[in-house]
């Protein structure tokens, strides 16, 4: 039962004797549990409080930081740190905290009210230095943290604290009378020279070693990570100018797997003049070598590996493959499950939650022994792109901020969930130790790059495209390049964290799939959902309705952005065109001035009818949009579409290439 006031809503929970109450004060909504003393009288005012922020404005937000402990809410700390960059800024916060420390409660240092307030202002620095010290250095110039320094407490820990902030306040004047020091935090690697190549040099190294070197790497990026980087509020933002440098961890890491899955695809499909058995030998290494990436619980190599062997260019190998070893073959159908979409990727989060902090990746009989023997414990290194998803998902689901303007703080503690699982994990990769092997880093250092075209090249020169069998239809399969798109994954889960796919414009390739792989192996084909033609009425009534992330284009004067869409099986288009203005901000009430275009490939363009219902009426073969002002162009145009993105995420093709990566 309720009971329901201008300022106070409660709700009794008899069973554990707490009363749950939502207290609106001046700027700030709190969820405050009254917990009963035993025998205590049946009060919502009597018994243990905790306050928990619900909602607030910036400064109260920012405020509560300094008697979030006081009140109960024990975790608000470490949430506002891990996500304030997604409402605020770091300036804005310093000149908050500073305005109420030269304003601080009680008379006199040894007040009753003071003491406490100065632990608090001590706790809520110490952790900020320790966590986040990248926030104050950039700042850009000393001027906020002098004004800081002198306002902290004069006990041992602030001035411990006024220590730190005063070397870093010396840093950054130093850096202020530097020239320009401004550069990627990535150094650029010379282009490998394609005559010093030789892909079957990779057959030299044990697929052990191959699997250990790749951990090591990717172990070290995992554990640099910053993992608000992974918000999808920031990586939105990164592709916008002057945000070059956002997210330049989440980058890394990216960067890594493109990089990998290139060499993959590289090794099988540069040596045209091997024979099928030769090449099949290639295809069996990289399955080993997944194979080890799986019992190092290295699953962003496992999973770079499994979808290049999945690449059009690879997977049409038709002859290759029926060389390639049926035990090898079994092998890396099982491991290519562990990355099924089936119950948004269930399996993969399952084994993230079983073996993220144990010693050793739990594997069945004579596998598990091979491993184990002489081997150190190994972290996990997990597939960033399961978490970029969930909080891509849960940035474009939750509104920031409530009817009243408050920001939601309730999104925030959602967020910090899928946080702190990435900081637990790099927890048990921090004191992982690896050699380095300087014969395998060198040939890897050496592999080529290959775009698209050139991929396509070489596969057709390997085995000559030839016709499909009449009547029969191709499922179209995952291909892998160096550009993830900005803003776009494919959605078809019940869950509120989804799967997710991009889709760009690939050459379609009519080669049958190869019968070395079948219908039950691991062949990623593109799920058409109902959006692709089938009758909406066949779905089970009772079910939530189907769902798409897309990514709609509007041309402003800020540059040509994309924003991330949530589109249901039950809207119309007059509701997609309010939400893509709204998310560009601009007045959404002016939907009717505009037509939601599709960008197809091939530079054509498909008008959504003013009236229609998006999900069914939209091709799978693209999830680009662009919001234009009515009048435009007819249904379709050959004038070619711009395709620049940024170089971060790998993009995925309906008939070749998905996204492995959200926005």
């Amino acid at each position: 039962q309720g009971e329901t006031s201008p300022m106070k809503t409660t709700w009794y929970c008899p069973l554990d004797l707490s009363t749950v109450l939502e207290e609106k004060e001046d700027g700030v909504i709190y969820n405050v549990v009254v917990k009963q003393q035993h025998g205590a009288p049946n009060s919502a005012t009597s018994g243990s409080r905790s306050q928990c922020v619900k909602a607030g404005t910036e400064e109260k937000l920012v405020q509560h930081l300094l008697h979030s402990f006081a009140m109960g809410d024990s975790s608000f700390i470490n949430i506002f740190l891990s996500t304030y960059r997604s409402f605020t800024s770091t300036k804005r916060v310093l000149d908050i905290l500073i305005d109420r420390l030269q304003h601080p409660p009680g008379e006199s240092t040894r007040s009753q009210t003071r003491q406490p307030f100065n632990r608090a202002v001590c706790m809520v620095f110490s952790m900020w230095l320790s966590e986040y010290p990248e926030d104050f250095r950039s700042l850009g110039e000393p001027g906020l943290l002098l004004r800081l320094a002198p306002l902290l407490p004069s006990d041992p820990s602030g001035t411990e604290i006024r220590g730190r902030l005063l070397r870093l306040a010396e840093e950054l004047s130093e850096q202020a009378l530097l020239p320009d020091s401004s550069s990627d935090r990535t150094i650029a690697s010379p282009p490998a020279d394609p005559t010093k190549f030789d892909p079957t040099n990779i057959l030299g190294f044990p697929a052990g070693l191959i699997a250990e070197q790749l951990t090591k790497i990717e172990t070290e990026l995992f554990v640099r990570l910053v993992p608000y980087h992974c918000l999808g509020s920031l990586w939105s933002q990164r592709d916008k100018k002057g945000r070059e440098g956002v997210c330049w961890s989440v980058r890394a890491t990216v960067r890594q797997f493109n990089r990998l899955a290139n060499a993959v695809m590289a090794s099988c499909l540069w040596p045209t003049q091997l024979r099928s058995q030769q090449r099949a030998c290639l295809l069996e290494k990289w399955i080993s070598v997944a194979e080890e990436c799986r019992a190092r619980k290295n699953f962003s190599s496992l999973y770079a590996i499994v979808s290049a062997l999945q690449s059009n260019p690879v997977h049409r190998l038709r002859r290759t493959w029926l060389e390639t070893d049926r035990e090898a073959v079994r092998r890396y159908e099982e491991l290519s499950n562990i990355f099924s979409e089936k119950d948004n990727y269930s399996q993969s989060r399952e084994l993230l939650k079983e073996e993220g902090t144990s010693k050793f990746a739990n594997l069945d009989g004579k596998m598990t022994n091979r491993r184990q023997i002489g081997s150190s414990a190994q972290g996990t290194v997990p597939y960033l792109g399961i978490f970029l998803t969930d909080l891509t998902m849960l940035d474009t689901a939750v509104k920031d901020r409530l009817e009243n303007g408050y920001i939601n703080f309730d999104k925030r503690r959602r967020e910090f969930e899928v946080l702190a699982q990435i900081r637990l994990l790099q927890s048990s990769c921090k004191n992982c130790v690896f050699l380095t092997d300087e014969a395998f880093l060198q040939w890897y250092q050496s592999v080529p790059s290959l775009n698209e075209e050139e991929s396509y090249r070489l596969s057709n020169e390997i085995e000559v495209p030839c016709e499909p069998s009449s009547g029969r239809t191709q499922n179209p399969t995952v291909i892998i390049t160096r550009l993830f798109t900005a803003d776009t994954f494919h959605y078809h889960m019940k869950s509120p964290s989804v799967s997710c796919l991009d889709v760009d414009s690939s050459p379609p390739t009519n080669d049958p799939i190869p019968s070395a792989l079948t219908p039950s192996t691991p062949v990623k084909s593109h799920r058409r959902s109902v959006s692709c033609g089938n009758n909406p009425t066949n779905n089970n009534k009772g079910s939530e309705p189907d769902m798409r992330i897309v990514r709609i284009r509007m041309d402003l004067q800020d540059g040509n952005m994309y924003r991330s869409i949530l589109v249901t099986s039950n809207d119309k288009t007059p509701t997609v065109i309010s939400s893509a203005l709204e998310k560009h901000s601009q007045d959404p009430k002016q939907a009717s001035r505009y037509e939601l275009i599709q960008l197809l490939p091939e530079g054509k363009e498909l008008v959504i009818p003013a009236t229609g219902n998006v999900f069914y009426a939209m091709t799978s073969s693209s999830v680009d949009f662009l919001l234009r002002r009515q009048g435009g162009n007819t249904p379709f145009r050959s004038q070619p579409i711009s395709t620049e993105t940024s170089a971060t995420f790998p993009r995925i093709k309906a008939k070749g290439r998905r996204q492995l990566f959200p926005k």
